[in-house]
């Protein structure tokens, strides 16, 4: 066992100098200090402070809502970015598309269906809703193989999904499009 060292009666009061170069520098502080910079507000500051704070967050949605429509591809949602994306989109809306016209043509078939309930016309319109959705169902499946066939020849692979973004892109009614078409009718894009 290890003996204690003897004690002494002399005691070692360090400097100032020493306390300040080894210490923190600064006294410690109070607890009303403390508290007092823990303290501010749980929902936010002054009303100035919370109208500046939604009027930036008002400019930057109104810049992303802009950006998007205009297909800017920072602003664009994950399922629209990248080229073969807009390759797709720009296709799309450069030609007529059977399910551009579909929705009306529902709801218009729909009336009458309501409007001549047990008559001939509701018998037509009800098989000519199915021969419509038929074409449009023709339609996306023609336009998803010349599709198919021009991404693999440009890109060498397509993007996972893009026959869901063709078929929800070529349904859809021209000015509801988001991003907004970028090309006219007839304005293919060029490989």
């Amino acid at each position: 066992m290890a003996k204690a060292s003897p004690k002494t009666d002399v005691t070692v009061n360090p400097s100032d100098e020493e306390l300040v170069a080894r210490g923190k520098g600064r006294p410690t502080p109070t607890r009303r200090e403390r508290e007092a910079a823990n303290r501010r507000p749980i929902v936010g500051g002054s009303p100035a402070d919370r109208k500046a704070a939604r009027a930036r967050l008002n400019s930057e949605r109104e810049r992303a809502r802009v950006g998007m429509a205009n297909g800017e591809e920072k602003f664009l949602p994950a399922k629209d970015r990248g080229e073969q994306r807009r390759f797709v989109r720009d296709f799309i809306d450069a030609r007529w598309n059977v399910g551009e016209v579909l929705m009306p043509v529902l709801v218009v078939f729909l009336i009458v269906g309501f409007v001549g309930a047990r008559t001939a016309a509701a018998s037509y319109s009800l098989l000519f809703v199915w021969v419509f959705v038929a074409l449009f169902v023709l339609d996306c499946v023609v336009l998803w193989f010349s599709l198919r066939r021009r991404l693999t020849a440009h890109f060498g692979e397509f993007q996972r999904g893009t026959f869901f973004y063709i078929l929800t892109r070529a349904w859809q009614l021209r000015f509801l499009r988001l991003p907004k078409p970028q090309v006219k009718r007839g304005q293919y894009p060029t490989l």
